[in-house]
């Protein structure tokens, strides 16, 4: 029996705003049909590919990935629990990273931006004559670290 759930059936259930629904729905996220009244329908996975884009977004991941993962998926259907493992494994390394980064990012910020911008008078980073600009743009050294 296919679940014939409504837009705001799937909001409460979701917690998730019947806009934001539209919203995924328009970034290929989810699907919906249209019964005989012109109303949107959606099956009862849409639920708990809702779920995965919440999490997703709460670890920083953006819609494009996650409509990427979404997309490897075989006829992209909704993750099962072979997939999720496969899919949460991908998401905690690239969450690692980010803590390296922002852990690096926490331990440069009073010292200095790490742009060899030479504002500071107490930056420790001395770059003469913009020296680090042949190493790049932005923050070289803290890239670096």
């Amino acid at each position: 029996m296919e679940a014939n759930l409504s837009v705001g059936q799937v909001a409460k259930r979701t917690g998730v705003k019947v806009s934001t629904l539209h919203f995924y729905e328009t970034k290929g996220l989810i699907t919906s049909w249209r019964n005989t009244g012109n109303q949107r329908r959606y099956k009862a996975d849409v639920l708990r590919r809702i779920s995965v884009i919440k999490v997703a977004q709460g670890l920083g991941v953006s819609l494009e990935e996650i409509k990427n993962v979404f997309r490897s998926l075989p006829k992209n259907r909704t993750p099962d629990k072979q997939d999720w493992q496969a899919i949460s494994t991908l998401w905690q390394q690239q969450l690692e990273q980010r803590i390296v980064q922002l852990n690096k990012l926490k331990d440069s910020l009073d010292a200095c931006i790490g742009c060899g911008c030479l504002s500071l008078k107490s930056c420790p980073l001395y770059n003469p004559d913009d020296t680090l600009a042949k190493q790049g743009v932005g923050a070289v050294l803290l890239n670096k670290r």
